[in-house]
């Protein structure tokens, strides 16, 4: 009698760690339990296999178009801020804040995009417990910094059509000079804020105990050690992207309403309405890119929620993986909405492809 319990507690525990590799490698075909028949517990399953389930496939051809994208039009952006700033030895003030707002999109890219694509087509792993921590560390240091500088940059355009001499046009006057300092503070305060990848993040072998107050990433979970950890961390993380989203959709408005004011009045002149292009331009790529914020981020965060208030949604790896095809869809379409709106960087690019156009030809002769 003794013997057959034994049994059975050894064959409860194979069946248990047997499950647990086949749900970490994907399989999900159905395994065969027997105690009398040990032999065919993996009977007509290959844990080893390359085969990949569809899930994986469209997993990682998501992740794929993200990378294919946002890695050549961030790296685009950069490349036509560097070739101005050698060619006019400075950038303005705003120009700065969108080359460091296209460098921190494209580290989202590389570190989060590209390594969840070779992980899902099996080419690559980097998530082992050191892999998570750092990717996951990265990975939300720099998305609540793409969030930041957006709202930063919302603002220094709307303080921009404040009237000259005003307070507010000092006030961008002091922010310009002091954009370093802010820079500084803004990469403190979101680092400091998502120090808890750095302890709670686990690869996804050392799943123990992510049911009760875990987050599935698919091959990493995040473990909190109580539910009011995990609570805590939820709010601090929704307030961290809620109050730069209001301020950034205030500025917007106010820079609409300008733009509004500014039509009225060119329409009432005779033959106005030539001044202030690029200010205007510039004035509408920012509002484009608080409204791809707005939509995109806002659907990560209702995701983010949803996943908070409902205890099974964090068992799935499926919320998670939504929340960083949503968060990371902005890094990799904001490049197309500066390269569009952003005369510097659209003239920067066609001068240089067209002088490439040029030195090809004339070696071709």
């Amino acid at each position: 009698m003794n013997n057959r319990s034994n049994n059975c507690h050894l064959f409860a525990g194979i069946r248990a760690q047997t499950r647990r590799l086949l749900r970490q490698r994907g399989i999900r075909e159905k395994v065969h339990f027997s105690p009398r028949y040990p032999s065919a517990v993996l009977r007509g399953v290959n844990v080893g296999t390359r085969l990949m389930p569809s899930e994986l496939f469209v997993r990682g051809m998501l992740y794929l178009s993200l990378t294919v994208v946002g890695v050549p039009g961030n790296a685009a952006v950069i490349l036509a801020f560097l070739l101005l700033l050698r060619r006019e030895s400075r950038l303005l003030p705003s120009d700065v804040i969108v080359l460091h707002l296209a460098c921190v999109n494209l580290l989202v890219v590389v570190v989060r995009c590209l390594p969840e694509t070779l992980a899902s087509f099996r080419l690559a792993s980097v998530f082992g417990d050191v892999g998570c921590k750092a990717v996951i560390f990265v990975y939300r240091t720099t998305r609540s910094l793409s969030i930041w500088l957006t709202f930063v940059l919302s603002a220094y355009q709307c303080l921009s059509v404040a009237p000259p001499g005003s307070r507010w046009a000092s006030f961008r006057a002091a922010v310009a000079q002091y954009l370093g300092l802010v820079f500084l503070l803004i990469w403190l305060l979101n680092t400091c804020m998502s120090s808890a990848a750095v302890l709670f993040s686990f690869g996804a072998k050392n799943d123990s105990g992510q049911a009760n107050h875990g987050i599935n990433v698919q091959f990493c979970h995040v473990n909190f050690p109580s539910k009011l950890s995990i609570q805590a961390n939820g709010a601090v993380q929704v307030a961290r992207d809620v109050v730069p989203m209001a301020l950034m959709t205030l500025a917007s408005l106010v820079i609409l309403a300008f733009l509004y004011r500014h039509d009225r009045q060119a329409k009432g002149r005779s033959g106005g309405g030539g001044g202030g292009g690029a200010e205007r331009r510039a004035a509408k790529g920012v509002v484009a890119l608080v409204t791809l914020y707005v939509v995109l981020y806002g659907v990560d965060n209702g995701l983010w929620v949803y996943s908070l208030t409902a205890r099974k949604a964090m068992a799935s790896s499926l919320i998670s993986d939504l929340r960083i095809f949503f968060s990371s869809l902005y890094a990799a379409l904001s490049p197309v909405v500066i390269i569009a709106s952003n005369r510097k960087v659209n003239g920067r690019l066609r001068c240089d492809g067209e002088r490439k156009e040029k030195d090809t030809r004339l070696s071709a002769m």
